[in-house]
């Protein structure tokens, strides 16, 4: 019987200098090159249903079986998109994003699909603290942080930048 999606997350693999702790504003000109990996995760025929249904995206490609048997991939491909959002998703659970103090997401850097996501594939990402500043706004930092995304072989197939807006301490503090 299978348990579903959450029987193929694995525990994250957290760098020893965040030592458990949550990203705040006095820790983040310290964390900046540090390195965390994220839980993994192996995409199912399910994820990219949900996928398309969510965004109506039903290119054959990624839904039509036959199809995509007959082109480049050989195979169906899951959604970029959904790829991106479900590592998005991944270091949500990660010390480097603290719920209590994310503010706002503020975009997406340098994003690149540098090779295809099949159904069961196993994705996984090394999320950076790249860069952290002070905001505009008072009491408040902006973080870059770095992703390379692998899969279950260790090849790459997606990287980009992830902007957060992220305050000194959480609300009521």
């Amino acid at each position: 019987m299978n348990a579903g999606p959450a029987a193929d997350i694995e525990r994250a693999e957290i760098d020893d200098r965040v030592g458990g702790g949550a990203m705040t504003s006095a820790s983040c000109d310290e964390l900046v090159g540090t390195t965390v990996s994220t839980a993994a995760l192996t995409l199912t025929e399910a994820h990219l249903v949900a996928w398309a249904s969510l965004t109506g995206d039903w290119l054959p490609i990624h839904t039509d079986r036959e199809f995509a048997a007959r082109s480049g991939f050989g195979e169906r491909v899951v959604h970029g998109p959904c790829t991106l959002a479900m590592t998005l998703g991944l270091s949500t659970r990660t010390t480097l994003i603290d719920d209590e103090r994310t503010v706002a997401w503020l975009g997406l850097n340098e994003l690149r699909a540098v090779a295809p996501v099949m159904i069961g594939d196993t994705i996984r990402a090394q999320v950076t603290v790249a860069h952290a500043r002070p905001s505009h706004q008072e009491n408040q930092h902006v973080v870059t942080l770095d992703y390379i995304v692998t899969n279950q072989r260790g090849e790459k197939v997606m990287t980009f930048s992830n902007v957060l807006l992220v305050a000194d301490a959480p609300p009521g503090d």
